[in-house]
């Protein structure tokens, strides 16, 4: 009896690490639809086959030399031939969506072929003009490396206090938001929630807004662990509450409140897995955008289980204490730290954040010799 035990022990502690490998799940699809994506024709200006497909791979495993640098070429060649550091008329999403690609790979969004493209965003006259996407882009785009907002001869220029009103200015009776109805649809509300995430901790109007979203698509979440998007059910409205859990730390696979009988939203979005990525409906065949929205989303879950940034917060990308953002750390970010301790000068949001400063803005002394002992190092 003693061996047979011992014996279904072992089998237990064998399978143990498959059965928590099952739940996740999503390993082996995440690496096929990858190496789908890196196979891929150059990415291109647009939200399909461009942006989402890049940012996917770059803030995941990598993207190869070859693609990054065809995308580059890419946006030269569109923003040259456009004229203009404002990429549409009226929609600020096409600018946030090319800033948001090009940060995740390294490229200075301050000169495109010798435009500045958060330029326009700097006018929040034309931010909103595209409404409730507009703004939660916008947002999303200047944090993710902290920029700062132009100077613009804009009536009305953008803040980001006041990106966060009309954001908030839009949440439905319902609790969520949605572009037109009252209604919280999953895939706006979700954006939304990912926009809002980095505000969460130190803003109480927008911890508030956050909290009672996540009730409600609490509330919302089908028997499956889905939701329904004007009725239908769909992988990117997974995608997009799959990403904003992820952005706000919350693990979509652990959450009581995000599990139903036993699925999460993860498990309902990878029912619509086919070969090399995802279709739009059941039964529907592979779908593009579809698959470049499910593997970002794959990609946010995996930046989370590994400790790293989320998603769209590519600050990491900064060189830590290089307070002046020349690309290298020496005496002068040191001096430089010493300077703003003793507010003797100001440091943009990027320079606080390489000087690991609080979110009051706040530097402690003891980051000079941090630096100090880091150019020892080098």
């Amino acid at each position: 009896m003693k061996r047979l035990t011992a014996a279904l022990l072992c089998v237990l502690m064998i399978l143990a690490p498959l059965t928590v490998q099952a739940k996740g799940g999503y390993e082996e699809k995440y690496g096929t639809t990858e190496a789908y994506l890196k196979n891929c024709p150059t990415p291109t200006v647009g939200s399909m086959g461009g942006e989402w497909m890049v940012i996917g791979l770059a803030r995941g495993n990598g993207i190869s030399r070859e693609m990054e640098e065809g995308y580059y070429q890419n946006v030269l060649s569109t923003v040259r031939d456009n004229g203009s550091e404002k990429l549409h008329r009226s929609k600020a999403t096409e600018n946030a969506r090319v800033i948001l690609a090009l940060t995740a790979i390294g490229k200075d969004v301050t000169d495109v072929a010798g435009y500045n493209l958060l330029a326009p965003l700097a006018d929040f006259k034309f931010v909103t003009k595209q409404g409730l996407n507009g703004a939660v882009w916008t947002l999303i785009a200047l944090d993710s490396m902290l920029y700062d907002i132009p100077e613009t001869d804009a009536q009305d220029v953008t803040t980001r206090e006041k990106l966060i009103d009309c954001i908030l200015s839009r949440q439905n009776e319902s609790g969520g938001w949605d572009i037109k109805n009252d209604y919280a649809d999953p895939d706006m509300t979700g954006m939304v929630l990912q926009s809002l995430a980095p505000y969460y901790e130190h803003n109480e109007a927008v911890k508030t807004a956050v909290d009672n979203a996540l009730r409600v698509m609490s509330e919302n979440q089908l028997d499956d662990g889905g939701f329904l998007t004007y009725g239908s059910p769909t992988p990117e409205s997974c995608a997009q509450m799959l990403t904003a859990l992820c952005s706000l730390g919350i693990d979509p696979q652990k959450d009581s409140r995000f599990i139903k009988n036993g699925r999460s939203v993860l498990d309902r979005m990878l029912d619509f897995s086919v070969e090399n990525g995802f279709e739009h409906l059941q039964n529907d065949g592979f779908n593009q955008m579809s698959t470049e929205q499910a593997f970002y989303a794959m990609t946010a879950l995996n930046r989370l289980e590994n400790g790293k940034t989320a998603l769209y917060d590519m600050s990491d990308l900064l060189l830590p204490y290089d307070v002046n953002l020349d690309g290298q750390v020496n005496i002068i970010d040191a001096t430089e730290t010493q300077k703003y301790i003793a507010e003797l000068r100001d440091f943009n949001l990027r320079q606080q954040k390489a000087a690991h400063a609080d979110v009051n803005g706040k530097v402690n002394i003891t980051v000079v010799t941090e630096i100090q002992r880091f150019i020892s190092m080098q």
